[in-house]
């Protein structure tokens, strides 16, 4: 059934679901990767595209920006229509010493400053973590395709524009990258008893101040999102 966010019927959306955050990332690799594509959602513009890679179902949605926008469209992915598996493609800012540009983060798990976990009314505190299964392919696809990456922590905060050296305590831990999606869709695949992964391309570095444009954050990541079909491909053939 249709839902407030999401137009699709039942069958519409394949088992396993990429989201990058900008809906236009989406269309972009249903256009560039997809053959048989259909729409399944133009409702609020977060536009959900099935077809088919390498002759299995894939489907691809835009989650918008934060952990409030991801909660929603993954929850209602995994819960409303039977999705088993998110992998999450989008940026990330880099705060890790050795994290470089274009450099893919595979996110093991994330800390965070959300108060999105106090939904779960725990004794206390929680780690969101990926699908081992999931990482572990994002790793072999990595490889293979010759990809530079790091396996590590990303931070998940609710603020974008916000003090620099307050990602040094952060940094001082060993995590890699800050970004505001991953924690809401590790805990809800976690509540699910469904299957996430979040991998990032470093757009910009906290500390370095180097940066890429809108149009490359959109368009040309093409190393992440072939990373992220790879692994699509593999959970249908575990």
């Amino acid at each position: 059934m249709p839902t407030p966010h999401n137009a699709a019927e039942k069958g519409d959306i394949a088992k396993v679901v990429l989201m990058p955050g900008d809906p236009l990332r989406a269309k972009f690799i249903a256009d560039s990767y997809l053959e048989d594509v259909h729409c399944f959602n133009e409702v609020r513009n977060m536009l959900g595209f099935t077809g088919r890679y390498q002759g299995v179902p894939i489907s691809v949605m835009g989650s918008g920006m934060g952990m409030p926008s991801m909660g929603i469209y993954s929850y209602e992915l995994y819960n409303f229509y039977d999705v088993d598996a998110i992998i999450r493609i989008g940026t990330a800012g880099g705060i890790g010493e050795n994290v470089k540009l274009r450099d893919l983060v595979i996110g093991q798990a994330t800390c965070t400053d959300s108060n999105f976990p106090a939904q779960y009314h725990l004794p206390g505190t929680v780690a969101p973590i990926c699908d081992f299964g999931l990482l572990r392919r994002a790793v072999q696809a990595a490889e293979e395709l010759g990809v530079r990456y790091h396996v590590g922590n990303f931070v998940t905060t609710d603020v974008f524009y916000r003090d620099t050296d307050s990602y040094r305590a952060w940094a001082s831990l060993g995590v890699l990258a800050s970004e505001m999606e991953a924690a809401a869709l590790y805990l809800n695949a976690m509540s699910s008893g469904k299957k996430a992964l979040a991998i990032a391309t470093i757009s910009d570095h906290v500390f370095t101040k180097e940066s890429l444009d809108a149009h490359a954050r959109q368009t040309t990541f093409t190393q992440m999102m072939e990373v992220a079909l790879n692994v699509a491909v593999r959970e249908y053939d575990r």
